[in-house]
């Protein structure tokens, strides 16, 4: 049963006419400039192949991943991206997708599963030379001891020789880091999972905000569905604060360029600078809605066939457990928010129990999103994470 939430006045969200009014609304997703970019086709022999976008930030010798949840762009881990791949884009070199069905990938209709959805970044990882080509037959990926933890068909898996890579899953993006775990658990160095599940459990919570996630694209005024969303994702207290984005500066970071919104329906900047808006909530309804003015990039039909994976998405106690012993507890982190209004902290709880990692962390009053609600906390939280991983690889000098 789901803890309820401690805040009973909802929080106030602004409509979405005043945001667009807003002088910062062009400028609300960063014009990061990636090292490497492409559009490589996936999952030959899976139902495919089909395009997927992926970019590289950074130079650094430090491998992070960083897997975006339902219906997320790249953009949305921009914090992230700014932090890890520019501000220290000499330490850490930082992967990341649109999840096929979104953004600039393509969106096939097809079933999709957390798993198949991790066998596309193993396809990526290979075509970017982060893991190597896997063996040329599925016999001899099938006798080694590093092949996957449960069953799979397709074609052959890699045989990582040293564990590089450090994973970063959010919500669906958790469960797709947890396939991958499954998949490859000797390439990861640190896996880190975050407002995620190992299975719904189909509690109230967890049903109820699956169907309100499904009628956001339903026709309904934009901002109820908007205000409802904001709501359900993010912690009401830091909703209301002022706008707390530590902004870039296009003249001092590298690689940023100055805004360029993608969508020819939002409207161009007024100059070179990135602006603050009034509220998080503000800032929150800015980045929905320059996704939702760009339907080339974001639309029902992937939206949907990601819920389903989403939805069916299930790893077992003992799959769990096998693939905590294959990673290795001390390099794993599991986190939960008691505010989480998507997926209910029990859920985190219980991957706690059953993977007991080195780091559980059950934060009070954190909603289901640390990488914008927390992020100076949340980048912290990484830092160590990754540290640890580089430590017990022997790589310690470079942490």
């Amino acid at each position: 049963m789901s803890r309820a939430p401690t805040t009973t006045r909802k929080p106030q969200v602004p409509t979405v006419a005043e945001t667009i009014k807003h002088p910062a609304f062009p400028t609300a997703i960063w014009n990061l400039e990636p090292d490497q970019s492409g559009l490589t086709p996936v999952a030959v022999g899976r139902g495919g192949p089909f395009n997927v976008s992926w970019e590289i930030h950074g130079e650094g010798p430090i491998k992070v991943l960083f897997i975006m949840g339902l219906g997320g762009l790249k953009s949305a881990w921009q914090r992230q991206t700014l932090y890890f791949g520019h501000q220290n884009r000499d330490k850490y070199s930082v992967l990341l997708l649109d999840n096929r069905g979104m953004g600039d990938s393509d969106k096939p209709l097809m079933r999709y599963s957390s798993s198949e959805m991790a066998r596309d970044w193993i396809d990526i990882l290979v075509h970017v030379g982060w893991l190597p080509a896997p063996p040329s037959s599925p016999s001899s990926s099938s006798s080694s001891s590093t092949t996957s933890l449960s069953s799979h068909s397709g074609p052959p898996l890699p045989v990582p020789t040293e564990r590089t890579l450090h994973v970063v899953g959010l919500s669906l993006g958790g469960m797709i880091a947890q396939e991958l775990a499954c998949l490859i658990p000797t390439a990861i160095s640190s896996l880190n999972l975050c407002c995620t599940a190992a299975a719904n459990e189909n509690t109230t919570t967890f049903a109820e905000n699956i169907a309100n996630r499904i009628r956001m694209l339903m026709p309904r005024p934009v901002d109820h569905s908007m205000a409802d969303t904001a709501r359900q994702l993010l912690a009401p207290s830091w909703l209301e604060q002022p706008d707390d984005y530590e902004v870039p500066d296009p003249s001092t970071t590298p690689k940023c360029g100055p805004p360029n919104p993608l969508s020819p329906k939002i409207p161009r900047p007024a100059g070179p600078e990135y602006l603050k808006f009034d509220t998080n909530a503000q800032r929150y309804v800015a980045q929905e809605m320059h996704k939702r003015l760009d339907p080339a990039r974001f639309g029902l039909k992937g939206f949907l066939l990601q819920l389903i994976a989403a939805g069916w998405h299930h790893k077992s106690a003992e799959q769990l457990q096998k693939m905590a012993d294959e990673v290795g507890r001390e390099r794993i982190l599991v986190m939960h928010g008691t505010e989480d209004g998507m997926i209910s902290v029990p859920h985190g709880r219980k991957l706690i129990k059953i993977m007991e990692p080195e780091v559980g962390l059950i934060e009070e009053g954190m909603g289901h999103a640390p990488v914008v609600e927390r992020t100076k906390w949340y980048h912290g939280v990484l830092v160590e994470r990754i540290r640890r991983g580089e430590g017990l690889d022997g790589r310690e000098g470079l942490a």
